[in-house]
């Protein structure tokens, strides 16, 4: 029971907090010892309200992965996790998060609980409606993005940031949708309803306007970035995001795969280095120059 518990919580997923350390990096902080344990402390936290939302979003969901190829092995679909431990461990997780929130921040712990609420009204009814279930997810991790800045003192941290961490979820999320409906095909709209108002052209064109706009933003951002004034270094790293950006869209169009964006982030090894060469020249540029 405790290995289904655990499956259902998704470890994996946990890449999709890591955006909550962005204020950390990209002020400058990363290497004062108080601001980062405040951050990681929050990273967690982000996590257990995360898992929260994946447990009530498969109790809400039971019916509709029981008809998945793939969902329907998840532990509460599959009936490895009974539903009154499943109901339990959703509630406890999410006081948990919010009361250990609250002692960490104020402002974080009302970042925690408008997350937890959108996911809420997301899982129950917004994931029905094209285009906004998107924007949703979206809103999603600008939150993340947002909860860092109430951990630290923020000083220099861009405006801009919020505008790239839209786009790129975005990008991620379309690029799932369109997976999804080139896996299930004709069977699309019985697994999740929200893919009977998706075509492959029309997710195709989202991901063109998307992913264009994704680079020409960074590309921005690297020049007119206002705590640094003058110094054009970061504009380096932009080939690193060009190539990841190419690289997910090659593999969710030729090589069919895409669903879950964080196995791709798991097991690509180029995806990988790309991601790992744009952290240590971001790294060297904030912190060596």
């Amino acid at each position: 029971m405790l290995r289904a518990l655990l499956k259902t919580i998704r470890p994996r997923q946990w890449t999709k907090n890591a955006f909550v350390f962005a204020a950390l990096v990209f002020d400058g902080k990363l290497l004062r010892l108080p601001d980062f344990l405040r951050t990681l402390a929050g990273f967690g936290l982000f996590y257990l309200i995360s898992s929260a939302v994946y447990v009530i979003n498969d109790l809400f969901d039971i019916q509709a992965d029981r008809q998945h190829p793939v969902k329907k092995n998840r532990p509460i679909a599959s009936g490895k996790l009974p539903l009154p431990v499943a109901v339990a461990a959703g509630i406890a997780l999410t006081l948990a998060a919010l009361f250990s929130a609250y002692l960490l921040s104020w402002q974080f712990a009302l970042t925690l609980l408008v997350y937890f609420a959108m996911m809420l009204a997301y899982s129950k009814w917004l994931k029905h409606v094209p285009i906004l279930d998107v924007l949703v997810l979206a809103a999603g991790f600008v939150l993340r993005v947002h909860s860092g800045t109430t951990l630290i003192v923020v000083e220099r941290f861009s405006p801009w940031l919020y505008v790239l961490m839209t786009l790129l979820a975005l990008y991620l999320r379309f690029g799932k949708r369109r997976a999804e409906l080139a896996l299930l095909a004709d069977d699309a709209s019985n697994h999740r309803k929200v893919l009977d108002g998706y075509t492959i052209p029309l997710l195709d064109q989202f991901i063109t306007i998307v992913s264009g706009t994704t680079i020409v933003a960074y590309s921005l951002y690297t020049f007119f970035r206002p705590e640094a004034p003058g110094n054009h270094a970061l504009m380096l790293t932009i080939p690193f995001v060009v190539y990841a950006i190419f690289r997910y869209l090659y593999l969710i169009e030729v090589k069919q795969i895409g669903g879950e964006p964080e196995e791709i982030l798991l097991k690509d090894r180029p995806f990988q280095i790309s991601i790992l060469l744009w952290g240590l020249a971001v790294l060297a540029v904030f912190y060596l120059t």
